[in-house]
């Protein structure tokens, strides 16, 4: 034995107990390890999932399928997945190479992009066949610059379900937390100084044209009477009370649905301000055919209106000049089944082009 060897007593190994918490359950987020580690949970997941829900702390990737019968990845090939994420589009495209050519893979968020290149890590996918950067997909050129042009590439624009799980990112008016909403929460300001940089009018505008939100000059005029009275706009909570105060006058019957829509809408609109989204995906699409192999093929998953409408344009434009040799002709749409499984996928559009 070691100490009989050495003549020295080993340290004592101590077991490391989750932290206590009161009730049966935890309900601090912090204290949810099941949500810190879902994967451990097979049993928990598919429970979850069963019942059309995203397990807490973990992301469903979206339309995979059609995805893949588009990309038509082959053994050997280069790809760019611009939107990391959770990475299981990217798993599922690495499993397309079996072992043969490499994926570049980009994101932004250095608390996420770090945990995913582990997960993929321990599946086998190490620095040979997978480059992970902390880099916003707008650069995507410097990384053509340095690997070379693409056979495949996919952009997911929406959020990952982990930064909305995580009441500490304050992407969500379900949890309170700050009003944060950075994709990077290292880089920019965050939504609640966004709020006290604007006036009343652009918030409004704002609104109106990130999210098309039709209750955008009551909910401006409520956010800034109570900043202005001296209540700190500074919580997802408070942003939140805002708004149902904002439509508080609506009938009693359909307030909660509306509500909850403005809601959403107003964190959307708040959260492509803050993270540029707009401006960061145009000068992606701008830049996106010359990253692109001839014949190489191009896929994006847009979650809003005015997401579809940039790519839409971009890429009729494109073919128009002869630039993409097809595009898809309509919008495709996750099944009927995806969305029952994935409440999530429901808003989901997605459109391709391939390169002449």
């Amino acid at each position: 034995m070691a100490e009989e060897r050495t003549g020295e007593a080993l340290p004592e190994r101590r077991h490391k107990r989750r932290k206590h918490y009161s009730g049966k359950y935890p309900k601090r987020f912090e204290e949810k390890y099941k949500e810190h580690d879902p994967e451990k949970y097979a049993d928990t997941i598919r429970h979850v999932i069963r019942k059309g829900s995203t397990p807490a702390g973990m992301h469903i990737s979206i339309m995979v399928n059609e995805i893949l019968d588009f990309l038509q990845i082959r053994p050997g090939q280069q790809g760019l997945d611009a939107t990391l994420g959770y990475g299981g589009h990217t798993q599922r495209m690495l499993e397309c190479l079996q072992g043969r050519g490499h994926i570049y893979a980009l994101d932004v968020d250095p608390i996420e992009s770090a945990k995913t290149k582990k997960r993929l890590e321990k599946l086998g996918y190490g620095e040979d066949i997978l480059t992970v950067k902390l880099m916003n997909f707008e650069n995507v050129d410097q990384v053509a610059a340095e690997a070379g042009k693409f056979d495949f590439v996919l952009a997911d624009l929406g959020v990952s379900s982990m930064q909305i799980d995580d009441p500490s990112r304050g992407f969500s008016y379900k949890t309170d937390g700050p009003l944060d909403l950075r994709m990077n929460p290292e880089k920019g300001c965050s939504a609640a100084r966004r709020l006290r940089e604007i006036t009343k009018e652009e918030f409004a505008g704002m609104l109106a044209e990130n999210s098309d939100e039709p209750y955008a000059e009551e909910i401006a005029e409520s956010v800034f009477s109570l900043m202005r009275r001296g209540d700190p706009m500074d919580t997802t909570t408070a942003l939140r009370r805002a708004v149902e105060s904002a439509l508080a006058r609506l009938p009693g019957e359909g307030r909660k649905e509306a509500v909850k829509k403005s809601c959403q809408r107003t964190f959307q609109a708040l959260r492509i301000d803050v993270n540029s989204e707009f401006e960061v995906l145009y000068a992606f699409l701008e830049k996106l055919p010359d990253v692109l192999k001839p014949g190489g093929r191009a896929a994006i998953l847009t979650f809003h209106s005015g997401e579809d409408r940039l790519v839409k344009k971009s890429f009729k434009e494109c073919k128009r000049a002869g630039i993409y040799s097809d595009i898809s002709g309509e919008v495709i749409r996750p099944t009927a089944e995806e969305c029952r499984i994935n409440g999530r996928a429901r808003s989901t559009k997605m459109r391709w082009a391939v390169r002449s």
